[in-house]
């Protein structure tokens, strides 16, 4: 009967395979369609409007709202029955920052309406309709996540494989369209800059989408046109953790669980305060380059020169303390003995290929940096910081990734059990004495590697003791002192959870300053600081077109790198 009732279970594996085969492969077309759309109204194809592609984007999210509602509906009338959960998806901080980005994503979506209103005119109504139903899908596609992005699927999975991959390339593909509507803002003011560098040989022409007909109110027009560019980044970042969190719901369905308890990793201040420090030094200092940068580039030759002198000149005493900070953490690990984390767990393995892959971005633009300065003819004098500072981008990053990796796949320390009914034995009468503090104020959350040795308690070397009651109190001090002294081996121990303790505030401190640095880095990019637009070398190694279109596939990885870094970070130090 047992092995009867297995046959099913072993055959049942199969459609569930094709299931996912069939899914993946209804995602990977309804996202080819869409990319290619995206070009063809990108590049003034014939017969393609903004309205076409619009209207693809609104029957996708309209499709995935139908399918989260009726999740939504049939969780409700499931709500009394046991679901399992995988503890490593959606944690509280990713939700909390892909809310953040959901509710600037809504600011958009309200500028984009008013920028309707004011060229209703001359505007298809798609692009009324496009934005209202993106506010109400961010609203729900929010609420969905943070109530079920911890699901594992057992029920409807075949239809659940296709509900959640359609909901995963819909988000790609409005993060696609993002990236281009924001891309093409960035092209033509980059085109206009290389005017004032002198690379007047480069064909300057811009790729205008503005409407054709006078606003109605001038000044809302140019607070919405010009808002809205400022914007994007935050809707980008936002669409591309909505597609990473439900990608793990999808990698989720049907998975059997191990059912164990998960220790909860609070994100606390105490101890790095000098990474914090740090952090915020170069978090301000980049904020004030950006500005300074965005100000001065494009006033004139020399002040666009010394723009891109100075944002080179910091980026690489950042990325250098990176390294070095990189190069401490990783010895660190080096000098520890503790094994790794190899159980299956699809959100922390997506979490090390996003940070390969979407780094290979930045190694592009930096490889075709180095190029171009060794193959130029002439170089100005600015020209050649871009050398160490791509170099920089590419060491750094490799530390960088190998320093996440390693970190997300290291155990944690687990309490020994021994130590927590821990009990003082004095030679006096045999009596057992029991600790009176918890011991967790006591070790401070820390474990014996070893049940058979005491840890010291204080710094002295006596162990305390209780008195039951007067008379045998007089009579115990009439008597020698019974003490409790440690051995050689106690004093050992601590001195090793002095140092284990030193350490884990060392990388605690590495990971805080790296966190702040990351999100440091996002900022240049994101707001419209990109020397690789506005160096000039590389467009006349590469050709202005060729280059261009390198940085416009590149330059989305390398920003979504910079966040996703700081969200791994973000976890190392709570998990540290």
């Amino acid at each position: 009967m047992e092995q009867a009732a297995g046959c099913p279970a072993v055959g049942g594996s199969y459609p569930q395979k094709n299931a996912e085969i069939l899914s993946s492969q209804y995602g990977i077309n309804l996202f080819l369609a869409g990319l290619l759309l995206t070009f063809a109204w990108a590049v003034h194809a014939v017969g393609i409007s903004k309205s076409h592609l619009l209207s693809y984007l609104i029957t996708l999210m309209l499709i995935q709202l139908l399918w989260m509602l009726w999740y939504l509906c049939r969780s409700c009338t499931q709500r009394r029955l046991i679901q399992d959960k995988d503890t490593h998806a959606g944690a509280r901080w990713l939700k909390c920052g892909i809310t953040l980005f959901a509710v600037i994503t809504l600011i958009l979506d309200s500028f984009k309406i008013g920028y309707y209103i004011d060229f209703a005119n001359c505007l298809s109504p798609t692009e009324g309709i496009f934005p209202v139903t993106h506010a109400v899908h961010t609203i729900l596609q929010v609420y969905f996540l943070w109530c079920h992005a911890k699901d594992v699927i057992q029920s409807f999975k075949t239809l659940e494989r296709f509900g959640v991959i359609h909901s995963v390339f819909t988000n790609l593909l409005l993060w696609t369209n993002g990236v281009l509507t924001e891309s093409k803002h960035q092209l033509n003011e980059h085109k206009e800059r290389l005017i004032t560098l002198g690379f007047g040989n480069i064909t300057i022409v811009l790729d205008d989408h503005a409407p054709q007909c006078n606003c109605t109110t001038t000044t809302l027009c140019s607070i919405f046109s010009q808002g809205i560019y400022y914007l994007y980044p935050f809707n980008i970042e936002y669409h591309i953790l909505a597609s990473t969190m439900l990608y793990v719901l999808w990698k989720n369905i049907g998975r059997k669980v191990e059912h164990h308890q998960q220790n909860k990793t609070p994100f606390k201040f105490h101890g790095i305060t000098v990474g914090m420090i740090f952090g915020l030094i170069v978090l301000t200092s980049t904020i004030a380059i950006v500005v300074v940068y965005l100000i001065q580039i494009g006033g004139s030759k020399i002040k666009s020169e010394l723009a891109l002198t100075m944002f080179y000149l910091h980026a690489i005493f950042v990325l250098a303390l990176m390294c070095t900070a990189g190069i401490v953490a990783l010895l660190i690990y080096r000098l520890e003995d503790r094994s790794l984390d190899n159980s299956k767990n699809p959100a922390r393995k997506l979490d090390a290929e996003l940070l390969v892959g979407t780094a290979a971005g930045s190694w592009l633009l930096s490889w075709g940096s180095i190029l171009a300065i060794i193959c130029a003819q002439s170089h100005p004098k600015y020209t050649w910081y871009n050398l160490p500072y791509s170099v920089l981008v590419i060491i750094e990053k490799y530390i960088q990734n190998l320093f996440i990796i390693e970190s997300i796949h290291r155990e944690q320390e687990k309490v020994n059990d021994d130590i927590k009914t821990l009990r003082i034995v004095t030679i006096s009468r045999g009596t057992t004495l029991s600790l009176t503090p918890l011991y967790k104020e006591i070790y401070n959350g820390r474990a014996a590697r070893d049940s058979g040795d005491i840890p010291c308690l204080f710094k002295g070397s006596i162990c305390g003791r209780e008195n039951y009651g007067a008379g045998v109190a007089k009579e115990e001090t009439s008597q020698d002192n019974s003490l409790v002294m440690h051995s050689a081996s106690d004093f050992s121990f601590c001195s090793r959870n002095s140092v284990t303790n030193n350490k884990r505030r060392i990388l605690k401190n590495i990971a805080a300053f790296l966190f702040l640095c990351n999100l440091s880095l996002w900022i240049p990019p994101a707001f419209g600081c990109r020397p690789e637009y506005d160096n000039g070398l590389e467009e006349i190694v590469f050709g202005f077109e060729p280059w261009i279109i390198v940085v416009n596939l590149a330059m989305p990885f390398s920003i979504f790198y910079r966040m996703h870094s700081a969200a791994s970070l973000f976890e190392v130090n709570c998990k540290t």
